[in-house]
């Protein structure tokens, strides 16, 4: 189950087999359209409930989170605010920052103080903490984050504030848990992010679970920013985790269905995942690209996620005029109440709006028939904003709204691949989402990316990928060692430590540990380098470690200095399930009762697309869920599953 800004998409898995639905989006009780979606899909009880949520991205990017504090070592409670002092834009003058999460009148310092090889310098004043706590109880705090210098080192200290805390009655949030590992700015910032969102999230999962045991439903798991998915319990406590669950869940759905139609194809992807209220983009090279450096709304989150990049331009973006009679596209979004101007409840005008007047949606064919598309609402809605324009038709205001939305899009995919260092035209576009198909090819001429792939199932993908993403669990450890392959020993020993805390957890969560696959990561920078490289390895190549990081330097800066020393900072291990098989069943031949595809039609069905079929441009193919817009000079065939492949049309 993926919650979306507009729809809440519904996926169930049964003997490999699937059934996908759509309820609307419930906003302020985002748990009814979950529930509801779940027993649309099935009336019996399924083993397994797994859902992607935005509950604690949008409870951060609208600010609004619970109440909180920040509890810290004496002389480092504004670090939150001073930051790393980077500026996203250098030739800004004038850059501005978002508020930090917790304001300076609520972060306190109390006297303790844990050195850089973890020991205590300073013993714990618990009687400081006590008068902090007695302050915040008379404020309207709920969630206390506790960060103490080089507390992951020797988390003594924050664990006994925690104690303290929790027995006043706060939730809390303890960095050495939240993200054991150095940089104290980033610590901070993420553990504060997590008090911040925790609550909020809390409540959410805690009142989905009482609505989900009223109905019988089953045991419930979270997607977590890195796919994988975690017990309501931690997805609770450790919420930062959970940002970025549903694009997430869509980057592992698309690898899913095009690694079955193409098994030995090279996996080089752009994933464009267009909903109703934002777009989230992702390059996959061979794998998909994981961060711990994220920036969300300028907050800095450490946590392992996906590297995606989300642009506030979806099908429910708000078309605007601003005070210099400049159109405008998004970031507001008419969400799923009022929606659209199509959508007959005063809405719009929207991104949606303009294609159902340029005439891509089709009005009774929109989302299975269930709700027939208010075309006269649309073109009003359009023709009073071509009069703010300065009097443009309804048609020409719809194609400036697409091509404000395009640009957008198209910035989005070149910060993940051009500004990385990689070539579009090298990738294959997988559009899906609500209406990821709408933009896919405008989008792939626009980049010059030759290939645009359609997959089955797009309009719920997200969904897929959750049903199919299994447990994934990370750990880390901050070790600052100069690297040499004398360190192999230590090395194994730190990486066995780590295997056993993470088959606790995953045996803690309910899992069976005895199928767990492991893979570790040695983040690596040549001395004086401010940030590292992820080096993967296996077992066996650990004395390749070094050479390896040459390799990945060279293939990312350009250089290498195989003579430098190089640091090995923090070491990774990540540990994963087997996903559950799907048995995604082969595209059917046609047969001779089967309709043939017209030669030309603007319109038409594509589950009637077969085996060897192949669909000439322009025309527009409607499924219960998305829409696909051909434009001249590209085809369509589908590949053994019925992911439908796009490529430029040959001249005759």
């Amino acid at each position: 189950m993926d919650t979306g800004g507009t729809f809440t998409d519904v996926v169930g898995v049964r003997d490999g087999s699937l059934i996908s639905w759509k309820v609307p989006t419930t906003p302020g009780n985002f748990q009814q359209a979950v529930v509801e979606g779940a027993c649309a899909v099935s009336s019996e009880q399924a083993a397994i409930l797994i859902h992607s949520t935005t509950v604690a991205t949008n409870a951060l990017l609208e600010h609004k989170g619970a109440p909180c504090a920040l509890i810290t070592s004496r002389g480092f409670r504004d670090i939150l605010e001073i930051g790393r002092q980077n500026r996203p834009n250098l030739y800004d003058l004038f850059p501005t920052r978002p508020p930090p999460l917790i304001p300076a009148d609520l972060r306190f310092e109390v006297a303790e103080r844990v050195d850089s090889t973890g020991q205590i310098q300073t013993p714990l004043d618990e009687s400081q903490v006590k008068q902090v706590i007695a302050v915040l109880q008379r404020s309207k705090i709920t969630s206390v984050a506790v960060v103490f210098l080089f507390s992951f080192l020797a988390p003594r200290n924050e664990q006994r504030v925690g104690e303290m805390l929790a027995e006043a009655g706060f939730s809390v949030s303890l960095s050495h848990r939240i993200l054991p590992e150095f940089r104290e700015a980033e610590r901070c910032s993420t553990t504060c992010t997590n008090a911040f969102v925790q609550p909020v999230m809390i409540e959410y999962l805690d009142q989905l679970r009482k609505q989900a045991r009223v109905k019988g439903m089953a045991p419930l798991h979270i997607v977590q920013s890195n796919g994988g998915t975690l017990p309501p319990e931690r997805a609770g406590t450790e919420a930062v985790r959970t940002l970025l669950s549903g694009p997430a869940a869509g980057v592992y759905g698309a690898m899913r269905v095009v690694q079955a139609g193409s098994p030995a194809a090279p996996l080089k992807l752009i994933t464009f995942d267009m909903g109703g209220t934002s777009t989230d983009v992702a390059l996959i090279d061979g794998e998909p690209q994981v961060t711990t450096g994220m920036t969300l709304k300028g907050y800095p989150v450490s946590v392992p996620m996906l590297n995606i990049h989300t642009v506030g331009a979806g099908g429910g973006s708000i078309a605007w005029v601003d005070a210099g009679g400049a159109l405008q596209v998004g970031p507001q979004s008419a969400g799923a109440l009022p929606g659209p101007a199509c959508y007959g409840n005063g809405g719009g005008p929207t991104v949606t709006d303009a294609h159902v007047v340029l005439g891509h949606l089709h009005p009774d064919r929109f989302l299975t028939g269930r709700i027939t598309l208010d075309t006269t609402a649309s073109r009003n809605a359009l023709e009073g904003l071509g009069q703010e324009m300065g009097g443009v038709s309804a048609e020409e205001a719809a194609r400036g709204i697409l091509r404000i939305a395009n640009l957008h899009m198209e910035n989005a995919i070149r910060v993940i691949s051009v500004e990385r260092g990689h070539d579009p035209a090298e990738f294959t576009l997988v559009g899906f989402g609500g209406a990821g198909g709408l933009h896919s090819f405008s989008l792939a001429e626009a980049l010059g990316i030759p290939r645009v792939l359609v997959p089955i199932h797009p309009g719920v993908l997200s969904a897929l990928g959750a049903a199919t993403g299994g447990l994934r669990q990370e750990t880390g450890r901050t070790v600052m060692w100069e690297w040499d392959t004398d360190r192999i020993p230590a090395l194994r020993k730190e990486i066995g430590l780590m295997e056993k805390e993470l088959i606790q957890r995953v045996q803690e969560d309910g899992w069976k540990a005895s199928e767990l696959k492991m893979e570790v990561t040695l983040e690596m920078r040549y001395r004086g380098q401010s940030h590292e490289l992820g080096v993967r390895l296996k077992e066996a190549d650990l004395a390749e470690a070094g050479a390896r990081f040459h390799d990945l330097h060279a293939r990312r800066y350009g250089t290498r200095d195989p003579e430098a020393s190089v640091q090995l900072v923090t070491i990774r291990l990540e540990g994963w399930l087997p996903v559950p098989e799907i048995a995604f069943p082969e595209l059917e031949q046609r047969k001779a009762s089967d309709p043939p595809l017209p030669e030309e039609a603007e319109w038409m069905q594509k589950n009637h697309v077969r085996a060897g079929d192949v669909v000439v441009g322009p025309c527009i193919l409607v499924d219960d869920f998305h829409t696909v817009v051909l434009p001249e000079g590209w085809q369509l065939e589908p590949d053994s599953v019925g992911n439908l492949v796009g490529t430029r049309r040959l001249s005759s």
